[in-house]
Parts: C-alpha cells; sequence; structure tokens
C-alpha cells in the first residue's frame, strides 16, 4: 500500500532540500518566510552567530490582519525597512518551501521594493 505524505510534510522536505544548498551570514542574511492560514512572517537570519537580526509578521502592530498578497506586501516593505535600519542591504531568499507565487512573491517584491537587494 502505497502511504501518500501530507502536504506540510512535503512541504518541509523541500525546504529542508533547499537549505542545504543556502546559508545566510552576519553581511548576508537568509530572509526567511513562512505563512500559515491566517498569517504571514518573514526574518532574517544570521546563520553561522544563530540570531535572528530582523522580523516582522502581520502580527504586528499596526499592519493590516489578513493572509493576503497585500498584507504580505506591507510585510515585506516593514522587514525592509527593519533591514535598513540595520545596515542590512543584501539578503538571501528563503522561500521556505512554498511555491515562489502568491504572497511569497508579494513579500519579496515588496522587500526589493524596500531596497533589499537579492
Amino acid at each position: 500500500m502505497i502511504k501518500i505524505k501530507p502536504r506540510n510534510e512535503l512541504r518541509k522536505l523541500r525546504h529542508r532540500r533547499v537549505r542545504s544548498k543556502l546559508q545566510g551570514t552576519a553581511e548576508r542574511p537568509r530572509l526567511c518566510v513562512f505563512r500559515s492560514n491566517r498569517h504571514i512572517y518573514a526574518q532574517l537570519i544570521d546563520d553561522q552567530s544563530g540570531r535572528t537580526l530582523a522580523a516582522a509578521s502581520s502580527l504586528d502592530p499596526g499592519m493590516d490582519k489578513g493572509s493576503d498578497a497585500a498584507a504580505a506586501g506591507k510585510v515585506g516593505a516593514q522587514l525592509a525597512q527593519r533591514a535598513r535600519d540595520s545596515g542590512i542591504e543584501k539578503v538571501v531568499f528563503d522561500r521556505g518551501g512554498y511555491r515562489y507565487h502568491g504572497r511569497v512573491k508579494a513579500l519579496a517584491d515588496a522587500a526589493r521594493q524596500g531596497g533589499l537587494k537579492f
């Protein structure tokens, strides 16, 4: 009998495969995206020291609480602003095993417009 894996388990496998190929540093941190059904989260992570340098989510005060592309765009712009305040310009994009479209693409595009280079 063939056992079918749940969708989130397959996403975690894809994420693990991508993470084996990229790593964030202090000069070029990893922009990690996580999306749930209700919210979207993004972090800038220095994998060498194991620290989060900046973070933003749709749960932050003043943000639209939602799970659509507009909310993701605002999260991306907020993260870019916080990164610039920390002196970070270049990042490595980690889509977290999600397809690069919809909310993930909206967040990435807004971060690019905010001044991040990846």
